[in-house]
């Protein structure tokens, strides 16, 4: 018993002998704030980074078995092509001081502006998340017949320079900020920039072999179902997850009352958009086809979430959830739309990124509230329609430079090292092709089709 008094007495006073030369006084608020905000900056760009797993398993599981290695490997490698890119040039291009269409500063971070609160690396990976998310959207859409070196080509042009420009147009201090155009976390500077380039991409690649099948004059789209609803499940869910980093992290901080009630707005927001986009599209699919399709109920949810990524800090909760059911409608019109016009988007991309980010661009201009930190008040807040017509403008201008750029790489591409594999490998699948390997060695999953 005496050992053991002698123990805590001992170790009593070893811990004040370390701690008695410590300065009573703690850090000061503003020290405290800074930190505070740095760790939840970093927390949502570990969240969004986590995002890359969600796109991977989504497109995995949307597609066939013979292609899952190489979806994947465009899923890995667009993020660290976009991170390095990013680092070099893009940021520099997105937040650089420079005119209203570019910046010129801050190369490989050396003197780069910091428009945030937090420490530039901090900031800069918040946004290289972002960056990688942009570039990859567009593999899916894209899926099972690109050639993985002309992806790798594509993806140095995304996030090099396409991404960022459109960033600095307004994120960056650009021309469509000095308007007031709205986007809080990214339908147009991340979705739509991805959605319209998978867009373009697809159109120039052409559909997979089997997918159109013609009958006299008349062609229709023919179902080549995905291998694995379970993975591409799981990754919804995952991507619902990271996007409570992408939207409420985009608050920057949450050291004042001001920003932890944004924060609160926002992720609320994002979750009944979600939700109210599965439901949407489940009740539409089923009135169409006659069954609660689970692929469209998933991609509703995905629409819903990039429907409210613009607008979730503008607009109250029961807009979000108006937001998100348009979203789930547009989905499943737009996947029918892209199968009546001939465009093969193996997992909707297009649908879920690039109509549904225009569409959470605009419901800036009908919902948004001044009150909230927009420019002005939305059409249906009694603002009139000049938001409205800003945030039309902002959509047009990207949507443009985005196809009309993008255009022009996928075609010098296409002329040059060649963007798509051969019918043989096409049918023989992209990971022994092209990766020399099997997702699934030691079973059958060779097709025709």
């Amino acid at each position: 018993m005496n050992r053991t008094i002698r123990y805590v007495i001992g170790t009593v006073l070893l811990v004040l002998a370390v701690t008695g030369p410590l300065e009573a006084a703690g850090p000061d608020a503003e020290t405290l704030a800074t930190a505070v905000d740095t760790v939840w900056v970093l927390l949502a760009a570990f969240l969004v980074f986590f995002m890359q797993a969600g796109f991977g398993m989504v497109e995995a599981g949307f597609i066939r078995a013979k292609n899952t290695c190489n979806i994947l490997m465009k899923n890995w490698l667009d993020y660290c092509v976009a991170s390095v890119m990013f680092f070099l040039v893009g940021y520099a291009f997105m937040f650089g001081e420079g005119n209203g269409f570019i910046g010129t500063s801050g190369f490989a971070l050396e003197g780069a502006p910091n428009p945030s609160g937090v420490p530039v690396w901090a900031f800069w990976l918040f946004q290289a998340a972002f960056c990688g998310a942009a570039a990859t959207i567009v593999a899916g859409g894209m899926a099972e017949r690109m050639k993985f070196h002309a992806y790798l080509m594509y993806t140095v042009f995304v996030s090099a320079l396409v991404y960022p420009i459109i960033g600095h147009w307004i994120w960056g201090g650009g021309w469509l900020s000095a308007y007031g155009f709205g986007d809080f976390a990214g339908s147009t500077v991340v979705h739509a920039t991805g959605g319209w380039i998978a867009f373009v991409g697809t159109l120039i690649l052409g559909p997979r072999v089997g997918k159109f099948i013609s009958n006299g004059k008349a062609r229709r789209a023919n179902a080549l179902p995905g291998h694995n609803i379970a993975m591409a499940a799981l990754g919804v869910f995952l991507l619902w997850f990271g996007w409570f980093g992408f939207n409420p992290g985009s608050t920057l901080g949450v050291s004042t009352s001001e920003t932890v009630n944004q924060a609160a707005l926002v992720a609320a927001n994002t979750n009944l958009a979600a939700a109210a986009g599965a439901i949407a599209a489940m009740v539409v699919a089923w009135a169409l086809y006659g069954k609660p399709d689970p692929s469209m109920t998933m991609n509703g949810a995905l629409a819903g979430l990039v429907a409210i990524t613009a607008p979730c800090a503008f607009v109250s909760v029961p807009a979000a959830l108006a937001i998100g059911a348009v979203g789930g409608v547009i989905v499943v019109v737009g996947v029918r739309l892209l199968d009546r016009i001939g465009v093969d988007d193996p997992v909707g991309a297009v649908p879920v990124h690039g109509m549904n980010g225009l569409w959470g661009t605009l419901a800036v201009g009908l919902w948004g509230q001044e009150a909230l930190g927009l420019a002005r008040d939305g059409l249906f807040e009694g603002g009139g329609w000049s938001q409205l017509g800003v945030q039309a403008l902002g959509c047009a201008a990207v949507s443009l430079f985005a196809m009309g750029s993008m255009t022009v790489v996928f075609l010098v591409i296409k002329k040059t090292v060649g963007l798509r594999v051969g019918r043989d490998e096409e049918l023989r699948g992209l990971d022994i092709g092209e990766h020399g390997m099997e997702a699934y060695s030691g079973f059958q999953i060779f097709t025709t089709t």
